[in-house]
């Protein structure tokens, strides 16, 4: 597969969809579920906000206009994001989990948050992918590689 950015968006949209189901199936709304005591819960609440509970009560208008954002991302520059396997694998991640709380917000009107690390807002598995797929694409367009023999950074 030369490119996987289909393939990584679905998988995150597929696995994060599927584990909510799970979740919302067998632990109530506002309940808790040791997983790795005293690490990990399994804590079923709903996110009203953007990543890790941040800003509740926020319009409808701040998700849609960050998956017009991402749209715009994916079709503005497509040459330079194609020229990095770091920047695709990062903008499928980033783009997977966005459409994966997207989702939530459109069939229960919050996102499904679950992994609860009692140190941490509840996260789920999109928000993961959103860190992770962020700092893929920080880190890639941060770091440039040198042709060899030019020595370090200019």
């Amino acid at each position: 597969m030369r490119n996987p950015s289909a393939a990584i968006l679905g998988a995150v949209v597929l696995a994060d969809q599927t584990i909510k189901v799970v979740i919302d199936r067998a632990i109530p709304v506002g309940t808790s579920h040791p997983l790795l005591p005293p690490i990990l819960f399994l804590t079923n609440v709903r996110n009203p906000g953007i990543a890790f509970s941040a800003l509740p009560g926020i319009p409808l208008i701040v998700p849609a206009l960050i998956v017009l954002t991402l749209i715009f991302l994916l079709f503005s520059d497509r040459a330079r994001w194609a020229q990095r396997r770091s920047a695709q694998w990062g903008l499928a991640l980033l783009t997977g989990g966005a459409f994966g709380n997207l989702i939530d917000r459109a069939r229960v009107g919050a996102v499904i948050d679950y992994l609860d690390l009692q140190i941490w807002p509840v996260f789920n598995l999109a928000d993961a992918a959103i860190t992770v797929g962020a700092a893929l694409l920080i880190l890639t367009f941060a770091w440039r590689p040198h042709p060899a023999g030019t020595g370090g950074n200019r």
